[in-house]
């Protein structure tokens, strides 16, 4: 097939996905930015979008005015899912800021008239058929939960009309959870996603490509459901107030005696047998009179580490949900110094500005838990120059290396898909006009005969 063929091909099979959201909206709080009103308006009249914002841009502030608009407007419940911490910095911090009054549901009898907030784990405890609309927090969660839960939550508000997923910029090279909010919002199958616009390479089901000539259409489509920006002038706001400080990153190569690992099973033994010489590393970097917030990889290294700093509190996954974020309370307030935990308890939608020292005594290679870990701190509110550490043994590997390398990749993915997108998503968001499916049928339909009346 030539490249014009697969191009009529496409545009026959490629549907923007038609707004199916608010004509009329309601007023909107004056507090927001330009940009999140502007979003703000652009989702509403979606009806089912998603937002891509990096950390700090206000993610919050929207999907609270959203779900607000949507009820005013509907006279529908709203749900807002997020992780469990996020849940409550959601309903009492952020929520009075705006003056939108929510329900926080720590059981499922507590949900309320209007907006409630939640944590995903209370989801399989609700009727969703109740809510009209729905509001995924840290929506890249998607791709971490299992295939299971993954399907009941696309499964649960499949018939939901208003739905917003909202989280940072995509996973660097993981199309795929670009796959998993289209279907959660019901634009398009992940399978249907693949199938128009990549190619498989390999045996591995992650080793999707797109499609070069399909590259303009893809981008077109993601432009018709979601918009993605790293900072305000991604889509032509200003960036005053949204300058981040200097992000220091400084490197602890421990040595210890052995070979250098080469495979994984040897890096995971080079890093439990390192672990007695990492965390005296990290005590001794530990600052005084500063908060400061260890992230572990293995459970060892966070008992470890909590045992040897005089006042550190570890948050491990077992806690119970009221003890995990009273902890995590203590810490914003100040009333706890030294936090211990892992980037997949708390490495997500937690906001740490008063914190601006961090370090990572155990290591992986998920570039994205760093990523995100790093931004509890190194986000748009920070006003002072952050330092991260990160302490490895000599006989790991090339962890930071690899780390270093995913890095560059994201940032390379970040910049192309800010600028395919950006005049597109630029002009839906500050324009906000409601959209019309360009859908022109060019066959007639066929009854099939089981529907037809003896007179036709």
């Amino acid at each position: 097939m030539t490249a014009d063929a697969y191009r009529q091909f496409l545009a026959l099979k490629r549907r923007d996905d038609p707004a199916t959201g608010l004509t009329d909206l309601p007023s909107l709080p004056g507090t927001l930015f330009p940009h999140q009103h502007d979003i703000v308006r652009w989702a509403l009249r979606r009806g089912r979008a998603a937002v891509f914002a990096g950390t700090g841009l206000g993610k919050s502030w929207i999907e609270l005015a959203w779900a607000q608009a949507t009820h005013r407007a509907t006279g529908g419940d709203v749900l807002i899912l997020a992780p469990l911490a996020v849940a409550e910095q959601i309903a009492d911090e952020e929520a009075p800021k705006l003056g939108i009054p929510v329900t926080r549901a720590d059981d499922a009898w507590a949900v309320g008239r209007g907006l409630t907030v939640t944590n995903y784990e209370k989801l399989r405890h609700v009727d969703t058929r109740r809510f009209i609309g729905v509001v995924l927090d840290e929506s890249s969660i998607l791709k971490a939960f299992d295939g299971k839960t993954r399907n009941a939550l696309v499964k649960a508000f499949a018939d939901t009309p208003f739905r917003l997923c909202a989280t940072a910029t995509p996973a660097p090279n993981d199309f795929m959870e670009l796959g998993n909010h289209a279907e959660f919002l019901g634009v398009m199958s992940r399978t249907g996603m693949q199938a128009v616009y990549f190619a498989h390479d390999g045996g591995s089901t992650r080793d999707w490509r797109l499609k070069g000539h399909a590259e303009a259409d893809f981008w077109r489509w993601m432009c018709s459901w979601a918009v993605l920006l790293r900072r305000p002038s991604d889509l032509g706001y200003p960036d005053d107030g949204y300058v981040l400080p200097p992000l220091n990153q400084v490197e602890h190569a421990v040595p210890v005696d052995g070979p250098r690992a080469r495979t994984l099973s040897e890096r995971l033994r080079a890093r439990r047998e390192s672990i007695a010489d990492r965390v005296a590393q990290a005590v001794e970097i530990t600052p005084p009179g500063r908060p400061f917030v260890w992230w572990c990889n293995l459970n060892a290294e966070s008992e470890a580490l909590a045992a040897a700093i005089p006042g550190a509190v570890e948050v491990r996954g077992s806690d119970k949900p009221r003890d995990k974020t009273e902890k995590l309370r203590a810490f914003k307030d100040g009333r706890l110094r030294v936090l211990v935990t892992k980037p997949s308890i708390c490495g997500f939608g937690l906001n740490w500005q008063h914190c601006a020292d961090t370090g990572f005594v155990g290591l992986n290679d998920s570039f994205e838990q760093v990523y995100q870990a790093i931004r509890r701190f190194w986000r748009f509110g920070q006003h002072k120059p952050v330092t991260a550490h990160f302490i490895a043994a000599s006989t790991e590997g090339a962890v930071l290396d690899n780390l270093r390398r995913k890095e560059a990749d994201a940032d390379r993915m970040a910049e192309a898909m800010v600028a395919n997108m950006t005049d597109l998503s630029s002009a839906r968001v500050h324009d906000a006009a409601r959209e019309t499916d360009p859908y022109a049928p060019v066959a007639p339909m066929s009854l099939p005969f089981w529907l037809r009346s003896e007179d036709t």
